[in-house]
């Protein structure tokens, strides 16, 4: 069995969990999220707590129960306390703006950028070059935000460009006479 697996995951007051028909739906204050299971592994609701198993003695069935366990812990934790992502921009004239769940991003083109938000995920702009993208599912919240880094990546010279919070960008040297 999976080490990530045996781990049982703890439940907090207000997450409601409903298997059925493999499918795991969790339901919390911040909202409801819901994924398929997969057929080589068991959640067993116990109290207050879920546990993984592996159905079988296969490999894949062993990996599955802790990437399983791992992804209904997202789902928790999403429900409860949700993702954020932060990102940067850096450089002269770059600046974003969220409207409703539209963002509009100056990024040094011929035109503006306009990224419309799916649903469930939510975009705040601090300042003009801050971009807040939150939300309570961890895989749809990450890759919004490697999308709109996706749009102007960090140039290695100068550094300009979108880049998360806290990410270290190795600058080249210039080419010498």
């Amino acid at each position: 069995m999976s080490r990530i697996a045996r781990n049982p995951i703890a439940l907090p007051k207000g997450v409601e969990v409903s298997i059925a028909a493999g499918q795991i739906s969790v339901k919390g204050p911040l909202g409801t999220i819901a994924r398929a299971l997969d057929p080589n592994v068991e959640l067993q609701h116990e109290g207050e707590t879920l546990k993984c198993r592996a159905l079988g003695n296969s490999r894949q069935a062993d990996a599955m129960s802790g990437t399983m366990r791992a992804l209904v812990a997202n789902m928790v934790t999403g429900v409860t306390k949700g993702f954020e992502k932060k990102l940067n921009l850096v450089g002269v004239g770059y600046r974003a703006q969220a409207q409703g769940d539209k963002l509009n991003l100056s990024l040094g083109f011929s035109h503006p950028v306009v990224r419309q938000m799916p649903k469930g995920v939510k975009v705040a702009t601090p300042t003009q070059t801050e971009i807040l993208v939150s939300g309570i599912d961890k895989q749809l919240v990450g890759q919004i935000a490697a999308e709109i880094r996706d749009t102007r990546p960090p140039e290695p010279y100068k550094g300009k460009g979108v880049r998360y919070a806290g990410e270290t960008i190795v600058l080249k040297e210039t080419k010498k006479k």
